[in-house]
């Protein structure tokens, strides 16, 4: 009996404590919201961020697409060479990059990349009461810090996943032309016909959600973090972790949804 009420006080105290983040999770956004309205931030802060996450995230994003659609294009090749569907290569490659691939892969190294940083950054600022000190001079945080970053990113993200997409078509370009033999018209060819306008808006859709989810994640774990140097680590692992699990589990939900929505455009409309 005492092992089983342990076990049920210490679930209820972790079911408490996530109610309890999810709270000041959705207080931070709302404060960063309410003092967006009442004064943005200064454009220096946004541009500033604008760099740091789109323009500094480029090479990576380049690369990590560029490969995608090089195995995405050699793999469907090889599957499909022998059964006589090789001209669906392009196809395939363009619609897994614009619709899933393009801005889940962007979201995964922004997070690394940028999410992690901005998670360190905040983290490194609380613990060494640099908050407080802006606080105390009467500087709202979540103008300052919150705002900017979370701005640029929500901006930035669509730009990216979008560079990503094309990297990735180019890349199975290359491959399926250079190296397989295939013309340029049997790649290319097919993806006016079947990748519509739609596809396209749902790459952008969920990438802008995405930018969402990690900046404003990583903000809320970094102005949260407590117990030094081992705090701040803990936090920006956690925060990576978080935005992880976030991006796949409202990319299900949004393809789930986007796609109920073409459907019912295409049957009443």
């Amino acid at each position: 009996m005492d092992k089983e009420a342990s076990y049920f006080s210490s679930l209820l105290k972790d079911n408490l404590k996530f109610v309890a983040g999810m709270g000041e999770y959705a207080r931070m956004i709302g404060a960063m919201i309410l003092a967006t309205i009442q004064r943005p931030p200064h454009f220096r802060l946004v541009l500033q961020q604008l760099y740091d996450i789109g323009v500094a995230s480029t090479p990576v994003v380049a690369i990590t697409g560029f490969f995608t659609g090089l195995v995405l294009a050699a793999q469907s090749f090889y599957q499909l060479a022998d059964k006589g569907l090789s001209g669906v290569t392009g196809l395939m490659v363009g619609k897994a990059m614009i619709t899933e691939l393009g801005p889940v892969l962007t979201a995964f190294m922004v997070t690394g990349r940028v999410g992690a940083a901005m998670c360190a950054e905040l983290g490194t600022m609380r613990v060494t009461e640099q908050i407080d000190a802006l606080e105390t001079m009467a500087v709202n945080p979540n103008r300052y810090l919150v705002a900017p970053r979370v701005l640029a990113g929500t901006f930035i993200m669509p730009l990216l996943t979008v560079f990503s997409m094309v990297m990735g078509i180019f890349g199975g370009y290359l491959i399926a032309v250079f190296y397989f033999g295939m013309a340029p018209s049997a790649y290319m060819d097919p993806m006016p016909m079947h990748i519509t306008m739609f596809d396209l808006f749902t790459g952008i859709a969920k990438s802008f959600v995405f930018g969402v989810l990690i900046m404003t994640i990583s903000c809320h774990k970094g102005m949260k973090t407590w117990g030094g140097a081992a705090g701040v680590g803990r936090a920006t692992t956690n925060s990576v972790v978080i935005c992880y699990c976030f991006i796949l589990f409202s990319n299900f939900f949004l393809t789930m949804f986007l796609n109920m929505i073409r459907s019912y455009i295409s049957k009443y409309i």
